[in-house]
C-alpha cells in the first residue's frame, strides 16, 4: 500500500531518519485494543507486538503507540507479526488526563487517545442531552490537539428546532464549521467526503451513544462497525464502540472511530482555550491589566461584558471552569515533578551508597 494514502509527508519522512537508515519498515497503527495493536504498511497489514526495550523504557502512558502513530517495525522470524521499534513523532494528538492517586502521591499521566489527525468530527446528538458546556470543552481539547474541529450535529430526525439550536451554537464554535445530519436516513452525509481526500485523516469524538459508528458506516456504504440497535435506545446514549480502529477508504482519506466519552479532563488546553474562546480573548484585549483573570479586577472588560449583556453569563462561567482547570493542572505537574524527582535521586543516593558498601569506601 502507498505510504503517502496512509498520510505519510515530509513531516514524517524528516524524522524517519533520525531513527532508521532504511533498515526498519515505516507503518501505521490501525488498530489499538489494549495491549493488542495492528499495523499497516507497504507490506499490508499485520498484527503487531511492542519491542520490549520500547515498554522498559517508557515512562508514561503517552510513550505507547496509539491509533494513527507512524511506527517503524522489523518482522519477528516468521515474519507473522510486526515488532514495533520506535514511534515517531505526532503531528497532532488528543490527550486528556488520566491522573490517579496511590495513597498520598498523585501520579500524572497523560493519555494520547488518537494521534496525527487532520480533522476531528465532533459528533454532537440533537436531543435532551446536548450540551454546549461540553461542546466547549471538547473544542478546547481539540483546538489544542492541533486538529481542525469539525461540528456534526447528528440526530436531525429527532429534533423540532434545529435551525434555533444552530444558530446558538454558531456563537460559541467560532471557526468551526458545522453540519447538520440525520445517519440513521443518511441525510447530510455526503457533505463530509469534503473533508476526506488521499492522505488525509478524520478521527470521530464525541460522547456514547450519538452516532458516531453510524456516521462511518454511511461514510463507508457498509456496516463495518456495530452500532446500537434502534427502538427504546434510539435517542438514549449507548456505548457501542470498545475500541479505536482506522479505516482506509476506498475513494481516499482515512477515518478513525473512537469509544464515546462522558467527559474528558483537560492534559494542557492553554492554546485550545484561547482559540475556542476566542470571543473572550478579544474582548480581554481591553482589560486594564495584562494578567487580568476576570473575577473580580477593576477595569475588567470582561465582566462589564457580561453585566451589559454582550458576553452570556453561561459562557464566561464555562471559561472560567476550564481557565481554572488549566492552572490547576499546571500546579499538580509541577508538584508531581518535584516529587518524582526527589523520590529519583533519593533512589539514585541510595543506590551510590549501597555501591560505596560493596567497594568497601563506608
Amino acid at each position: 500500500m502507498n505510504l503517502f494514502d496512509l498520510g505519510w509527508n515530509d513531516f514524517f519522512q524528516a524524522h524517519y531518519h533520525e531513527y532508521s537508515h532504511g533498515e526498519l519498515s515505516r507503518a501505521r497503527v490501525s488498530l489499538q485494543q489494549k495491549k493488542h495493536y495492528r499495523v499497516i504498511g507497504e507490506f499490508g497489514e499485520k498484527d503487531a507486538v511492542i519491542a520490549g526495550k520500547l515498554r522498559h523504557t517508557a515512562e508514561s502512558m503517552a510513550d505507547f503507540p496509539v491509533i494513527g502513530d507512524w511506527v517503524l517495525t522489523k518482522n519477528t522470524p516468521n515474519e507473522d507479526k510486526a515488532i514495533i521499534q520506535h514511534i515517531l513523532p505526532r503531528r497532532t494528538k488528543i490527550s486528556r488526563d488520566t491522573t490517579t492517586r496511590k495513597g498520598r502521591q498523585q501520579i500524572a499521566d497523560e493519555q494520547v487517545l488518537v494521534a496525527n489527525v487532520d480533522t476531528i468530527f465532533l459528533v454532537a446528538a440533537l436531543n435532551e442531552e446536548l450540551n454546549p458546556r461540553r461542546i466547549e470543552r471538547y473544542l478546547t481539547v481539540i483546538w489544542d490537539s492541533g486538529a481542525q474541529p469539525v461540528l456534526l450535529l447528528n440526530k436531525a430526525d429527532l429534533c423540532n428546532s434545529v435551525e434555533e439550536i444552530v444558530e446558538y451554537l454558531k456563537e460559541i464554535t467560532i471557526g468551526v464549521d458545522i453540519h447538520v445530519l440525520s445517519a440513521t436516513e443518511g441525510s447530510g452525509v455526503s457533505v463530509l467526503h469534503n473533508y476526506l481526500s488521499s492522505g488525509k485523516t478524520v478521527a470521530l469524538l464525541g460522547s456514547s451513544g450519538v452516532g458516531k459508528s453510524t456516521i462511518i458506516n454511511r461514510i463507508l456504504g457498509a456496516e463495518k462497525f456495530k452500532v446500537a440497535e434502534t427502538g427504546e435506545y434510539k435517542d438514549k446514549g449507548r456505548h457501542t464502540t470498545t475500541h479505536r480502529e482506522l479505516v482506509v477508504l476506498q475513494g481516499g482519506g482515512i477515518l478513525i472511530d473512537n469509544p464515546g466519552m462522558r467527559s474528558i479532563q483537560l492534559w494542557d488546553g492553554e492554546e485550545g482555550l484561547i482559540k475556542s474562546f476566542d470571543d473572550i480573548e478579544q474582548i480581554a484585549a481591553y482589560c486594564r491589566f495584562n494578567d487580568c483573570q476576570h473575577i473580580n479586577e477593576p477595569d475588567c472588560a470582561v465582566l462589564r461584558a457580561v453585566a451589559e449583556g454582550e458576553l452570556s453569563p453561561d459562557r464566561y462561567e464555562s471559561y472560567l471552569k476550564l481557565q481554572g482547570e488549566i492552572a490547576y493542572r499546571a500546579r499538580k505537574e509541577n508538584w508531581v515533578t518535584r516529587q518524582n524527582s526527589k523520590k529519583r535521586w533519593k533512589s539514585i543516593s541510595k543506590s551510590i551508597r549501597q555501591i560505596n558498601k560493596w567497594r568497601g569506601e563506608e
